[in-house]
C-alpha cells in the first residue's frame, strides 16, 4: 500500500513539474534565475525614485550657466558616498600596472601567473587580461614583483624609465605605459544605425586601443591612466605647490583624499574597469553578468538630484540657505574670501569624509573637489531635454572641435566661491583636460523601481 502511495506522488509531482515547463502548451514565461538583488555596494547609498525641482531657484544670481527650474523626475540609483578617494583610484592603478607587466613577460615568461595557456589553431600563443589567474598574482601583487621566491621584478627592466630618463639610483615606472584598453557598444550610435542594414555590430562598439586605425571612426587611444600630478603647478603659475606634485597622490597622509588631476576619458576608463572589475568576482560566484548593472559616471540632472538630498528648492546640498552652520562653522570647503581658503579647515582638499552628509548619506556634493558628469556641456540642449531622467550625451573625438569636448561639472571645488557650491549651478571643463580640484565620484542605476519592492 505504501508503495502504490509513493508512486502516485511521484506521478502527481511529475504532472505538476511538467505543467510547471508548459507542458499542457500554455504561457508560463522564461524566468531568469533570480538572486539577492538587494544588497547595496560596498561604499555607495540608496537614492530612492522621486521627483524633484531642479534648475535656477529664486535665489540663484540670474543670467548665469544654470537652468531654468523643472520639474523632473528620477528612477532609483546607487551612488559613492564620498568622491573616488587615492587609495581608490590607485587600485585601478595598480591593477593595469600589473597587466601591463604580465603581459609583457607573457604566458612564456610567466606561466604561473596564467590561467591554462591558449593557443590558436596553428599553435600560436594568445594572451589577454582574462587569460591572467590574479589569485596566483596574489595579495599587493607579491608574486610579480618580489625580488624573492620567484619573483618577476629583474625581468621587467622595460616597464622602468632608462637611460636619459632615469635618475640615478633611482628605480621607477615610467608611468607613460601604463594604459587601458578596452570596448564597449555605444548606445548613441546604435540608436543612429538601428535601421541601416548595411551596419554590423562592429560599427557600434567603441574601442580604445595602443595603436588605433586612423580608417576606423570608432577607435581611440588607449586611456593612460595615471593622474596628471603637474596639475598643481599647471593651474597655479605663481604658487609654490611642488610639494603637492611630489606628495599628492602617493603619499599616505592623502590616502583618503579625493583624487585629481583626472580627466573626464580616465573617470569613465576607471568606471568601465569598476564594472568589470566587479564581474569577474560575479562570474567566479556563478551570477550573471547584469547582476549589478556597469558603473558609471552621474548625469548632470542626477547629480543634482543626489545633491539635493530629497528636499525641493533649496540651495545647497545641507538644505541652506546659510554657509554656516548654527555653531557659526563652515560646512564645505571652498574658498571663503578674497585669499581666504583656510577658514573651513582645509587649504586644498580636505578628507572625503569631511563636513556632515546630506540627508541621503552623501558627503561632499559640495565642495572639496567639482566632480565630472557624463553629461556633455550644451545650453541649447536644456530646454529640449526630457523631464525623466534628462541627459545629453556626445562622446568628442580627438579631432573634434574644442567646444564639443565640454562636459559638465558639478559641485564647486576647495578653490571656488560659495556661489558654485549651490546645487542648481554647473560649469564645464573640457574631457581631455585634467584639474587640481576636479574629481568624481560613480553611480549604479537600480534594477528594479523601488529597493523597497524588491523580491
Amino acid at each position: 500500500m505504501r508503495k502504490i502511495y509513493f508512486l502516485s506522488f511521484v506521478v502527481f509531482a511529475a504532472m505538476l513539474s511538467g505543467c510547471g515547463k508548459g507542458g499542457q502548451g500554455e504561457l508560463v514565461g522564461a524566468y531568469n534565475r533570480k538572486f539577492k538583488n538587494n544588497k547595496i555596494p560596498l561604499g555607495m547609498v540608496y537614492i530612492p525614485p522621486g521627483r524633484t525641482l531642479i534648475g535656477m531657484s529664486d535665489e540663484d544670481i540670474t543670467n548665469t550657466q544654470s537652468a531654468a527650474s523643472k520639474m523632473t523626475s528620477f528612477s532609483a540609483f546607487y551612488m559613492d558616498q564620498t568622491e573616488i578617494t587615492n587609495a581608490e583610484y590607485r587600485q585601478f592603478v595598480n591593477w593595469v600596472r600589473d597587466s601591463v607587466a604580465i603581459t609583457m613577460l607573457g604566458p612564456t615568461g610567466a606561466p604561473n601567473l596564467y590561467k591554462a595557456v591558449p593557443t590558436t589553431a596553428g599553435g600560436a600563443t594568445l594572451t589577454s587580461n582574462r587569460d591572467i589567474d590574479w589569485k596566483k598574482v596574489g595579495k599587493n601583487s607579491s608574486a610579480l614583483w618580489s625580488t624573492k621566491n620567484g619573483g618577476y621584478a629583474s625581468k621587467l627592466a622595460d616597464l622602468y624609465y632608462s637611460g636619459d630618463d632615469a635618475l640615478p639610483g633611482r628605480h621607477e615606472i615610467d608611468i607613460r605605459k601604463l594604459k587601458y584598453s578596452y570596448s564597449i557598444v555605444n548606445l548613441d550610435l546604435a540608436v543612429e544605425g538601428r535601421k541601416d542594414k548595411t551596419k554590423n555590430r562592429k560599427d557600434f562598439i567603441q574601442s580604445y586601443v595602443d595603436s588605433p586605425d586612423p580608417s576606423k571612426p570608432n577607435e581611440f587611444p588607449s586611456v593612460a591612466v595615471y593622474p596628471d600630478t603637474l596639475v598643481w603647478k599647471v593651474d597655479y603659475s605663481y604658487s609654490q605647490n611642488d610639494p603637492m606634485v611630489k606628495t599628492y597622490f602617493n603619499h599616505p597622509s592623502y590616502d583618503d583624499y579625493p583624487v585629481v588631476g583626472v580627466t573626464w576619458e580616465q573617470a569613465q576608463a576607471f568606471c568601465v574597469w569598476r564594472t568589470r572589475f566587479y564581474q569577474s568576482v560575479a562570474a567566479s560566484r556563478k551570477l550573471p553578468l547584469n547582476a549589478r548593472p556597469e558603473y558609471r559616471l552621474p548625469t548632470d540632472a542626477e547629480f543634482e538630484y543626489a545633491a539635493r538630498g530629497g528636499n525641493v528648492k533649496t540651495k545647497y546640498p545641507w538644505g541652506g540657505p546659510y554657509i554656516r552652520n548654527a555653531k557659526g562653522c563652515m560646512q564645505a570647503n571652498f574658498k571663503v574670501g578674497r585669499g581666504n581658503y583656510s577658514d573651513d579647515g582645509g587649504l586644498y582638499t580636505v578628507n572625503v569624509k569631511s563636513y556632515f552628509p546630506n540627508d541621503y548619506g552623501l558627503y561632499n556634493m559640495a565642495g572639496n573637489v567639482a566632480e565630472w558628469t557624463v553629461t556633455a556641456y550644451n545650453q541649447s540642449a536644456s530646454p529640449m531635454l526630457s523631464d525623466f531622467n534628462p541627459n545629453f550625451t556626445y562622446v568628442a573625438k580627438p579631432s573634434d572641435s574644442k567646444y564639443l569636448k565640454r562636459k559638465v561639472v558639478r559641485g564647486g571645488s576647495w578653490k571656488d566661491i560659495g556661489f558654485f557650491l549651490q546645487n542648481s549651478v554647473a560649469t564645464y571643463e573640457y574631457q581631455d583636460q585634467a584639474r587640481s580640484y576636479i574629481g568624481f565620484r560613480c553611480v549604479v542605476s537600480y534594477p528594479g523601481a523601488d529597493i523597497k519592492y524588491r523580491n
